[in-house]
């Protein structure tokens, strides 16, 4: 009852539209790999994609000109409030329905640090012992449903939120590459947002920048 309280307030009270991006996956997939064959000495090796696209979202969340997507608008849409940290939250099915647990500030944090605590807030959701604290508070959210084998989804912005990002499942796509057809892995990315905070430019510039950085997560990674 409350999800649903929550959904239709939501849906009522937002405008809100979504944008889709495809990235090229490699990278992504490469180092998904790699952590899980030689990932074990180190702890890496349970690091899954959705692990590295939170990293990745939380840092790209980071940069001054998407500060409006990491915010909460409150007070019946008159005041933005801006958050310092990334706050991510993270939507886990259980069997008690779906919850979104916080991952506070998950920008600093590395990426195994990211993963060990994700893993842990899901557990504890689907086990019923989730810290009611760590159930509010998110600037953003992250939803995948890839594992469903779902190509493109809307995402609904769970308020104050001001956007919300889905993800979808990972896929053969095909390109031209001088003159000869490439097969590469591609995975879409559905951007919800509430458009009172903000244009649709700026949401696309961020869809736009999270594409960058995915597709470069190697030198994402080494910065840091």
């Amino acid at each position: 009852k409350v999800i649903a309280r929550s959904m239709v307030a939501s849906l009522s009270n937002m405008a809100q539209l979504t944008h889709n991006i495809s990235y090229d996956a490699t990278e992504v997939k490469a180092a998904r790999a790699l952590y899980k064959a030689k990932g074990e000495p180190f702890g890496m090796d349970k690091i899954s994609i959705n692990d590295i696209i939170m990293y990745v979202v939380a840092r790209t969340l980071t940069m001054p000109e998407h500060r409006a997507l990491n915010a909460n608008l409150i007070d019946d849409g008159k005041t933005m409030k801006y958050f310092r940290s990334v706050n991510l939250g993270m939507a886990v099915d259980t069997d008690r329905g779906l919850m979104v647990p916080t991952i506070f500030n998950a920008d600093k944090m590395t990426l195994k640090q990211l993963s060990d605590t994700a893993k842990k807030l899901a557990k504890e959701c689907k086990e019923g012992k989730i810290n009611p604290d760590y159930l509010s508070g998110a600037s953003f959210t992250v939803s995948n449903v890839g594992s469903l084998g779902i190509e493109a989804f809307t995402p609904v912005v769970n308020p104050p939120q001001t956007g919300i990002l889905g993800v979808c499942a990972l896929k053969d796509a095909f390109r031209m590459n001088n003159g000869q057809i490439e097969v590469y892995p591609s995975m879409t990315l559905c951007l919800s947002y509430d458009h009172r905070a903000m244009d649709g430019t700026p949401a696309s510039r961020f869809l736009r920048d999270l594409k960058v950085n995915l597709e470069n997560f190697n030198l994402m990674l080494a910065k840091g």
